[in-house]
């Protein structure tokens, strides 16, 4: 396990050998990770969702390997048990400054490597609290599709699959600059997203990409995506990786909607040492 720090306050730990089975899909994660004045704003394999991993990449689909855990949506069945559960493996750390990187392999069940990972994470202080940056990129041998629920036939907005926050128990709200509640926000590609929780916390995220749009969910669970795969597959292939950026504000209270706005105009933070 590692650290993310800020100002010498712990803000996160990471989890890079996870002691989880097989069916929960293995990978690194951070949790808990909290606001400054440390409040906890992520949740680790809840009874609902006991695949869900604090902050993690996962996907449904990668190639017909379940890398997310629980059961895979087959198209005309539904979810469905099967025997196909890979896993996310850390290879090695990376030269990182003030942050975390590593290099990951994306394996099937049998081992094989489908996608190569390398990952950057930093933590850095800002206007509300502090920011996580979380930078990854994907590449391919051969070319390798990414899918969801939402991909293989599932109706109603779950194309979930990619940078995936399950955020603290407890009643949640959503927002965009223009749009209110999950019904609203699921599937829209807002410059910006907020979540806010009990403690109370609010969590800012930003850096969508290509045709990403944002999963949310705050009635059956709290949890916000960067889907990759929301209406359709995206493949990796060896002359077009997949990069993404993402960045989340972490902030004390409730945030308001003219607050967030003018937290997210703010120059970048600047990260510092622990």
């Amino acid at each position: 396990m590692t650290a993310l720090t800020v100002g010498g306050v712990t803000v996160a730990s990471y989890v890079v050998d996870p002691a989880v089975g097989p069916t929960q899909g293995p990978r690194p994660y951070l949790h808990p990770v909290r606001t400054l004045s440390g409040t906890p704003v992520t949740d680790v394999a809840p009874d609902d969702h006991v695949w869900h991993l604090g902050v993690s990449v996962a996907m449904q689909d990668v190639a017909g390997s379940n890398l997310w855990g629980g059961r895979t949506y087959v198209r005309d069945r539904g979810y469905t048990w099967l025997d196909d559960h890979g896993a996310i493996v850390h290879t090695g750390w990376l030269p990182a400054g003030d942050g975390v990187a590593e290099r990951l392999e994306w394996r099937d069940r049998d081992g094989r490597v489908l996608l190569h990972e390398e990952r950057r994470m930093t933590a850095a202080t800002a206007a509300r609290g502090w920011e996580l940056s979380f930078a990854y990129t994907l590449t391919a041998e051969q070319p390798i599709a990414l899918g969801s629920p939402a991909t293989n036939g599932r109706p109603d907005g779950a194309g979930y699959g990619g940078f995936f926050w399950r955020a603290a128990p407890g009643e949640a709200r959503t927002f965009t600059a223009d749009a209110e509640g999950e019904e609203e926000v699921n599937g829209s590609a807002a410059p910006w997203l907020a979540l806010t929780g009990p403690g109370p916390y609010t969590l800012v995220f930003r850096g969508l990409a290509g045709d990403d749009r944002w999963f949310v969910r705050t009635g059956i669970y709290p949890g916000v995506c960067a889907a990759l795969a929301f209406d359709h597959p995206l493949t990796v292939t060896p002359s077009t990786p997949v990069v993404r950026r993402l960045t989340v504000l972490v902030a004390d209270g409730v945030l308001t909607r003219t607050e967030v706005a003018d937290a997210v105009r703010r120059p970048p933070p600047r990260a510092l040492r622990g």
